[in-house]
C-alpha cells in the first residue's frame, strides 16, 4: 500500500474532530435504541452477523463528516468498506460494536472512532450515547467522561499474577476456532473471576481499572485499532496472542498490567 505525505494536523484539532464525529453518531443511533426495528444478517455463511439501520445511518454520517473536514483522509469502516486506502491518516470505524448487545437492549455497545498515521493508531476513541459515557485517549494519557460532563484521567491497575485476575470475553463462542476456546478455557481456569459480554465496553473497564484481562479471536482492524490506544495510555498493553500488533485484528489479548499480560500470552499459546 502506497501512503501519501499529508502533513499532521495539531492532535488538539483531531481529537476535538473525533468528539464531534462521536457526537453526531450518536444522534445518528440513538433514536433506533430500545426500538422495534428490522435486523439484517451479513452472515453469508450460516452465521449470525446482525446489522440495523442505526448501524449504517451513523457510518453514512461519519463518513460525510470526514470528507468534508479532511478529503485526503482515509476511511476503513465496517458497514461500507474502505475509502481512500492510499491515504497516510486512516480512520478507522465501528459505528456501532456490540450490535447483538445493541438489538436486545442491553448498552453494552459502542461507537468506535481510531485514527492511524500509517501503520500507527495515533488516537481512539469509544462512545456509549445512551449511558452518556465517552472513553478517548489524548497524546499521552486516557480519559473517561460521564453524564456529568466532567473528563476524568483513567489508568489501569496493578495485577501482576493470573491468580488474581478479573478476565472477560465478549462471549466463548465468539472465539474464531476449538483451540482458541480451548486456549481461553485454560486461561479461565486460572483466573479469579471470569464474565462474559462486553464487547468495546470491556476494553475501556480495562483501561479506567475495573478489568484486568480481555481475550478475544476473529476480530477486524475496525473492532480493536480505536481501543488501542485508550488501553496502552491508560497503562495497559495490548497485542495478538503471539505478542505482535493488535491493529489487523484477529487474536487480541489486553491486560491492564504488563507483568500480568506476558504470563497470559504463555498460557494462551501464541
Amino acid at each position: 500500500m502506497t501512503l501519501t505525505k499529508d502533513p499532521r494536523p495539531p492532535f488538539k484539532q483531531l481529537l476535538a474532530f473525533a468528539h464531534e464525529l462521536a457526537d453526531g453518531a450518536g444522534a445518528a443511533i440513538l433514536p433506533h435504541f430500545r426500538r422495534r426495528i428490522a435486523v439484517d444478517n451479513k452472515a453469508d455463511d450460516g452465521g449470525y452477523d446482525p446489522v440495523t439501520i442505526a448501524d449504517r445511518a451513523a457510518e453514512r454520517r461519519i463518513a460525510k463528516a470526514i470528507a468534508q473536514r479532511y478529503p485526503d483522509h482515509g476511511l476503513v469502516g465496517e458497514e461500507y468498506g474502505t475509502v481512500n486506502p492510499g491515504a497516510r491518516w486512516r480512520w478507522i470505524v465501528d459505528p456501532i460494536d456490540g450490535t447483538r448487545a445493541f438489538v436486545m437492549g442491553s448498552p453494552l455497545w459502542g461507537t468506535l472512532i481510531g485514527l492511524m498515521d500509517a501503520d500507527a493508531p495515533v488516537l481512539g476513541m469509544m462512545d456509549q450515547p445512551f449511558t452518556g459515557e465517552r472513553f478517548w485517549s489524548d497524546a499521552k494519557t486516557s480519559h473517561w467522561r460521564g453524564r456529568d460532563g466532567k473528563a476524568r484521567r483513567i489508568r489501569t491497575r496493578p495485577c501482576p499474577q493470573i491468580a488474581d485476575m478479573v478476565l472477560t470475553t465478549t462471549h466463548p463462542s465468539l472465539l474464531a476456532t476449538s483451540a482458541d476456546r480451548t486456549a481461553f478455557r485454560r486461561l479461565e481456569a486460572k483466573a479469579r473471576m471470569t464474565r462474559f459480554g462486553g464487547d468495546c465496553y470491556a476494553y475501556c473497564l480495562l483501561a479506567a481499572g475495573f478489568v484486568d484481562c480481555v481475550v478475544e479471536s476473529g476480530l477486524k482492524p475496525y473492532d480493536i485499532v480505536a481501543l488501542i490506544p485508550i488501553i496502552e495510555r491508560a497503562g495497559g498493553r495490548i497485542t495478538s496472542w503471539d505478542g505482535g500488533p493488535a491493529t489487523s485484528g484477529g487474536r487480541i489479548v489486553a491486560c491492564g498490567d504488563a507483568e500480568v499480560h506476558a504470563k497470559v500470552v504463555e498460557v494462551l499459546g501464541g
